[in-house]
């Protein structure tokens, strides 16, 4: 339980916590969720360095409330977020590329997608021909 003081409303002050939690949650989430914490620093072998790139995604959430009646307020905050690997960076001989990732699940997925929309298309023309066949004879 918090004491609420006169000079500043409930409100202000639950909004308040909130603010503060999510900030410390955004903090501690942009040094815990990038490539390097999860995929490890870069690594240098025989004059080539490699450079982990990921893509990291986290979102934030929080609230609070209070009810005066019984002199309770009440505040939370939480957080969640992934980190996928995208790629990586080589260094080599002062020159720099970037090397994607290929996933094969994602490639199977957009190949059976392309095929699916292609015979979506196709389809009312393939079947259209066998009736204009049938009438000219």
């Amino acid at each position: 339980m918090t004491s609420i003081t006169n000079d500043v409303p409930p409100e202000a002050t639950a909004t308040r916590r909130v603010d503060e939690m999510l900030a410390a949650l955004s903090e501690r989430l942009g040094t815990q969720f990038s490539a390097e914490s999860v995929f490890g620093p870069p690594v240098e072998r025989e004059g080539v360095t490699i450079v982990p790139v990921a893509s990291v995604r986290y979102g934030l959430g929080g609230g609070g409330g209070q009810d005066q009646s019984k002199h309770q307020d009440g505040a939370g905050a939480g957080a969640g977020g992934t980190v996928t690997p995208t790629g990586y960076i080589e260094l080599k001989d002062g020159r720099s590329r970037y090397v994607p990732l290929v996933r094969p699940a994602h490639m199977l997925a957009l190949i059976a997608g392309a095929t699916v929309a292609g015979m979506a298309i196709l389809r009312p023309l393939l079947l259209r021909q066998p009736a204009k066949r049938l009438l000219r004879r």
